[in-house]
C-alpha cells in the first residue's frame, strides 16, 4: 500500500480559495452606492471649484448632492439593514482597544460589516462631510457668488464660514488619503479585500457567520429618504431670501 505523503495547504491557495467561496450579502446597496456616489460628487465639487470658466452653479448642484447623499446615509445608520446600521458597528474605547490587539474573541461578529477603526474613519467622513455642505450653503467667494443661504447671515458671518470649508476640505483630503491607505494596507499585507464587497456587497462565506448576513437592501426605503430629503432642502433653498452681497 503506498501512502501519499501530506501537504500543507498554501497560504495563498487559502486565500484564493475563500475570495471564490459563494459570497454572501453584507453590503446593502443604499450603503454601496451612498459610499461611491460621495467620492464621486467630493471630486466632481472640487474639480468645477478648480476649473477655468464658469462652473459654479455646478459646484453647488454636487455640494446639494453631498449634503442629500450625507444626510440619507446617517439616516440609514438608524433605521438602514443590519451591517449598515451605526449600533452594529460602532464600538467603545474597550472594544477598539482589543481589535488593535488582534483579540476579537470577546465579539467574533464584530468586523462581519466595519471593524471598529473603520468605523472611525465612517464617522470622521460623514462628519466632515456633513460640515463642509453645510457651511458651503452659507460660503461665498468674496467676488460674486454666493452660497444659496448667504442672505439668512452676515458678510462676516459668512466670511467666517468660508474659511471653515476651506479648511475642512483639507482635512476631508488628509481622511480619504488614511481610508485608502488603510485599504490598501487590509488588502496588501492581512489579505482582506475591503474594496470588492464595497463593489459587490458580498464578502465570502467563511468571513460572514451563520445569521450575520441580509436578506435584502431595502432600496426603496432609502429612495424615499432620499426624496423626502430632496424636497426639503428645495423648500428651504427656494423660500431663501435674497443676498446683500458683501455689505461689510
Amino acid at each position: 500500500m503506498s501512502i501519499e505523503p501530506s501537504r500543507e495547504r498554501d497560504p495563498s491557495t487559502a486565500a484564493a480559495a475563500s475570495e471564490l467561496a459563494p459570497g454572501k450579502l453584507v453590503w446593502d446597496l443604499p450603503v454601496r452606492l451612498i459610499h461611491w456616489s460621495l467620492l464621486l460628487c467630493v471630486v466632481a465639487a472640487w474639480l468645477t471649484r478648480e476649473i477655468e470658466g464658469d462652473w459654479f452653479v455646478w459646484h453647488t448642484r454636487f455640494g446639494y448632492a453631498v449634503l442629500l447623499l450625507v444626510v440619507t446615509r446617517l439616516l440609514w445608520g438608524f433605521v438602514g439593514t443590519r451591517h449598515a446600521r451605526f449600533a452594529s458597528f460602532v464600538r467603545g474605547p474597550a472594544s477598539i482597544l482589543r481589535y488593535l490587539r488582534g483579540d476579537s474573541t470577546s465579539s467574533p461578529n464584530v468586523a462581519v460589516g466595519h471593524n471598529p477603526l473603520g468605523a472611525l474613519m465612517v464617522l470622521a467622513l460623514l462628519g466632515l462631510l456633513l460640515i463642509q455642505a453645510l457651511t458651503g450653503l452659507f460660503a461665498n467667494d468674496q467676488i460674486m457668488e454666493t452660497g444659496p443661504l448667504f442672505g439668512y447671515v452676515s458678510s462676516t458671518t459668512s466670511d467666517a464660514l468660508t474659511t471653515v470649508h476651506k479648511q475642512v476640505f483639507d482635512l476631508i483630503v488628509a481622511a480619504v488619503f488614511v481610508h485608502v491607505a488603510a485599504a490598501l494596507f487590509y488588502l496588501w499585507v492581512r489579505h482582506d479585500n475591503l474594496i470588492l464587497p464595497m463593489l459587490t456587497g458580498r464578502k465570502s462565506a467563511d468571513r460572514v457567520p451563520a445569521g450575520e448576513e441580509i436578506r435584502s437592501s431595502r432600496t426603496a426605503v432609502a429612495v424615499a429618504i432620499l426624496i423626502a430629503l430632496g424636497a426639503v432642502l428645495y423648500w428651504v433653498i427656494s423660500t431663501a431670501p435674497e443676498p446683500m452681497l458683501f455689505s461689510y
